[in-house]
C-alpha cells in the first residue's frame, strides 16, 4: 500500500473543504495494485501449467494431462477479478452513483463456486480411486509435475493473499486460497502416487479424502468472508477505529451513530456527530471536515466519510425520524 506521505499538503486554507488526496487517489492506487497482482498471478499459473504440460508430453500420462488441463482452467479464474478491478476504475455516474466496486463481490462468488467445484472433483476422484485402484506409471514424471504444480500454485497463493489483505480485497484473498487448493491437489497426487508405488493402494484415496475435507474448510471460510461483504458486513474494529478517531477530534461532544460498508475493496462510512449548539454552521462544518481528514489518514481503505453534524441537545437519529402516523395526516410534519 503506498504510504500517505503525499497527503501532507492538504489545502486547509479552503475553509476546511474536504480532503484532497494530493496527486494520487488511493482508490485508484489500490485498484491498480489489484490488477497488477491478478496479472502476475495469472502469468505465474500459466508458467506452472506450461511446465506441467512439458512433463506430461515427456511421460505421455493421461492422468497427468487431466491435472494439467485443470490447472489451465484455474488460471482463468483470474479473469472475473480482472474484470472487477477494471470496472472499479470507472468513475461513478447517475446510474451507479457509488461506482462499480461491488462487482468485486460477484467475482468473489465466482471464485468461491470454483473452489467448491474443486472440492466436488477431488471428492469424486477419491471415490473413483477407492472403487478402482489404479496402478502408477511414470512415477518420476508424476513427482516432477506434482512438485511443479504445488510450488507454482503456492507462490501465487501467498502473493494473492498478501496483496488482497493489503488492499482490503476479500475476493483476491479468496482467489489466493483457490490457488492454494490447487497446490494441495497437486501435492495429493504426489503423496497418493508414491504411496501406491510403495505398495499401499489405499494411500491414494485416503490422501484424496483429507484434501477434499481441507478444500471444503476453505470453501466455508471464503464463502463466509465474501457473503459478509455482500450483506454489508464490516469488521467491528473498523467501527471502533472510527469512534476512537472521532473521540479524539476536538469540538466533537458526542458520536451518536457510526455506520460503514464495503464497496469492493473500498470503505464508505456515515457518522453522526454532536457539537456545541452555539457554534456557527461554518464552525460545525470545519469540525466535520477535520474528522473526515483524520479518518482518511487513519483508515487506509476508507474511500469517503459522510459526516452529519447535530447540535448537542438534538443529537441522535430519533430527532431525525419522522413517525408513520405523523406522516399520514401531514399535520405534525409536512413536506409541503
Amino acid at each position: 500500500m503506498p504510504s500517505d506521505d503525499h497527503d501532507h499538503h492538504h489545502d486547509h486554507h479552503h475553509g476546511g473543504h474536504g480532503h484532497t488526496h494530493g496527486v494520487i487517489d488511493p482508490s485508484i492506487t489500490t485498484t491498480e495494485r489489484g490488477i497488477w497482482a491478478v496479472k502476475w498471478s495469472f502469468v505465474g499459473l500459466m508458467i506452472t501449467a506450461v511446465l506441467q504440460t512439458y512433463v506430461v508430453w515427456l511421460s505421455s500420462s493421461v492422468a497427468l494431462l487431466a491435472d494439467t488441463i485443470h490447472n489451465f482452467g484455474d488460471a482463468s479464474t483470474a479473469i472475473p477479478l480482472w474484470i472487477a478491478f477494471a470496472l472499479a476504475r470507472r468513475p461513478a455516474n447517475k446510474r451507479f452513483p457509488y461506482g462499480y466496486g461491488r462487482v468485486e463481490d460477484l467475482a468473489g462468488v465466482a471464485v468461491v463456486l470454483t473452489i467448491l467445484f474443486s472440492a466436488i472433483v477431488a471428492g469424486y476422484e477419491t471415490v473413483q480411486r477407492l472403487l478402482h485402484p489404479q496402478e502408477v506409471h511414470y512415477i518420476g514424471a508424476l513427482v516432477a509435475a506434482s512438485i511443479v504444480g504445488f510450488l507454482g500454485n503456492e507462490l501465487v497463493a501467498i502473493f494473492r493473499i498478501r496483496v488482497g489483505k493489503e488492499i482490503g480485497s476479500v475476493a483476491l484473498v479468496a482467489d489466493g486460497h483457490h490457488a492454494r487448493v490447487d497446490g494441495m491437489t497437486s501435492l495429493a497426487v504426489l503423496f497418493g502416487a508414491v504411496g501406491v508405488w510403495l505398495g499401499y493402494p489405499l494411500a491414494d484415496p485416503i490422501v484424496g479424502l483429507l484434501i477434499t475435507l481441507a478444500i471444503l474448510r476453505i470453501v466455508w471460510q471464503s464463502a463466509r468472508a465474501v457473503l459478509a461483504r455482500m450483506l454489508d458486513g464490516v469488521e467491528p474494529e473498523v467501527i471502533d477505529e472510527i469512534r476512537h478517531t472521532a473521540h479524539h477530534t476536538s469540538g466533537i461532544e458526542d458520536i451518536t451513530q457510526v455506520r460503514a460498508r464495503w464497496l469492493g475493496h473500498r470503505l464508505r462510512a456515515e457518522i453522526n456527530i454532536a457539537v456545541d449548539s452555539q457554534l456557527s454552521v461554518k464552525e460545525g462544518h470545519t469540525i466535520a471536515a477535520e474528522l473526515r481528514h483524520r479518518l482518511l489518514h487513519q483508515l487506509q481503505y476508507l474511500d469517503n466519510a459522510i459526516i452529519h453534524v447535530d447540535p448537542l441537545e438534538a443529537s441522535g437519529e430519533e430527532h431525525h425520524r419522522v413517525d408513520a402516523h405523523e406522516h399520514d395526516g401531514l399535520a405534525a410534519h409536512s413536506h409541503n
